[in-house]
């Protein structure tokens, strides 16, 4: 039969589009993805109640790569929808579902819909100058990898902008109970703009590539595409105070220069700082 994988946008349960709404109608079993994205506020059942259907299933993260076998030996023989925040083939994880289920014969159809990967353009960057897509991973104790920031600089040399995904803990067990084997998790945890520039700042120290200097120009995003989303630029240093609020927040390293309607279009979110006249960024 068909796997839909559908795109439920960023901002409500109202984003998903007219045609994701008709194919969740038709369809035996639903589940929501909630390991590479959430809607904040929004849990399975104002959903299920939001689109007229009886339940949503979680797909947690092991769920999801476990390979959701379950759902996949279900659509064989019936409808079945995977809802995925923003966009469904956004993430690698899902391209490999749609390519599982392709391999063993079962139809996939994917309702497109808007993700922070072209929202983004919200701040006024242009999307055609943007780079490599970055991913930041929360640090602990025992493991602090840089890798994030060599993307970031590579985009910088080419003259590109670095949009920056923060990451984002929402079913996470300690060492200690994934270790003893107990389903206790963890309160869910949402990077913040400050604590992803509080990393680059630490790497920053390090290597002194000035890509991440405190006068180096960036773009904090909180709840894109949502009625109270907020955008600050200005100074790492700047933007690293202002308050954004909640999550779910995004980053935008900005190229070494900035053309001259993205400068006019940042200046309208500016956080406590003065642009260069000439909209270059400094390090």
């Amino acid at each position: 039969m068909v796997l839909w994988l559908i795109g439920l946008g960023l901002g409500d349960a109202d984003d998903i589009t007219v045609k994701g709404r008709d194919a969740l109608k038709r369809c035996a079993a639903v589940y929501l993805e909630e390991y590479t994205s959430v809607l904040p506020g929004l849990g399975r059942e104002a959903l299920a109640e939001a689109y007229g259907v009886e339940e949503i299933q979680e797909a947690d993260r092991e769920f999801v790569e476990s390979g959701c076998e379950q759902m996949l030996e279900r659509s064989r023989e019936e409808e079945v929808a995977f809802l995925v925040v923003g966009d469904p083939l956004c993430a690698t994880t899902h391209c490999d579902l749609c390519l599982r289920a392709r391999q063993m014969g079962v139809t996939v159809s994917v309702v497109h819909n808007a993700s922070v990967m072209n929202a983004i353009a919200a701040c006024g960057l242009q999307l055609y100058r943007f780079g490599e897509t970055v991913s930041i991973p929360f640090w602990t104790s025992s493991w602090r990898p840089a890798s994030f920031y060599d993307k970031v600089l590579a985009n910088h040399r080419a003259g590109l902008h670095s949009l920056c995904l923060l990451d984002i803990k929402t079913k996470e067990q300690s060492e200690e109970n994934l270790m003893r084997g107990r389903k206790i998790y963890e309160p869910p945890r949402f990077m913040t703009v400050a604590q992803a520039l509080e990393q680059l700042a630490e790497v920053e120290q390090d290597r002194r590539e000035g890509i991440c200097a405190r006068t180096a120009l960036v773009v904090g995003v909180a709840r894109l595409g949502k009625a109270d989303q907020a955008i600050a630029f200005g100074t790492l240093e700047a933007v690293a105070k202002a308050d954004l609020g909640g999550p779910l927040h995004s980053l935008v390293v900005c190229a070494g220069e900035l053309h001259e309607l993205e400068r006019e279009f940042l200046e309208f979110h500016r956080a406590l700082v003065e642009v260069p006249p000439d909209g270059t960024a400094t390090a």
